[in-house]
């Protein structure tokens, strides 16, 4: 029984970590870009979309397709950002426990 209270600890430990790492999620930034830098999105760590800036040459007419594309592209990097930085720490906060498929335990 004295491995199942060591194992208990660690998990008790893991939990706390998982809910740090939750806080720090929430508190990212990330910024995704489209082309060359011509249209910028910025994600919070939720997810949300905060902002799109985008280059004024684009403003022209006949751009709004193009500038579409360019939106969705940007979302998707920044996107692609987020879940690589959200995947790492939480494979950080699990530490040793990480992909082991404990019951209620986050898969990375």
């Amino acid at each position: 029984m004295k491995d199942l209270g060591g194992l208990m600890k660690q998990a008790q430990a893991m939990q706390q970590k998982l809910a740090e790492a939750q806080e720090r999620l929430a508190q990212l930034v990330i910024e995704g870009t489209s082309g060359g830098g011509m249209v910028k999105v910025v994600l919070k760590g939720t997810g949300e979309l905060a902002s799109v800036e985008m280059d004024e040459s684009l403003l022209t007419p006949g751009e709004g397709e193009v500038i579409s594309d360019l939106i969705v592209a940007a979302h998707a990097d920044a996107k692609r950002k987020l879940d690589e930085q959200q995947a790492q720490l939480m494979r950080d906060a699990a530490g040793p426990l990480a992909g082991m498929g404990l019951p209620g335990m986050p898969k990375f």
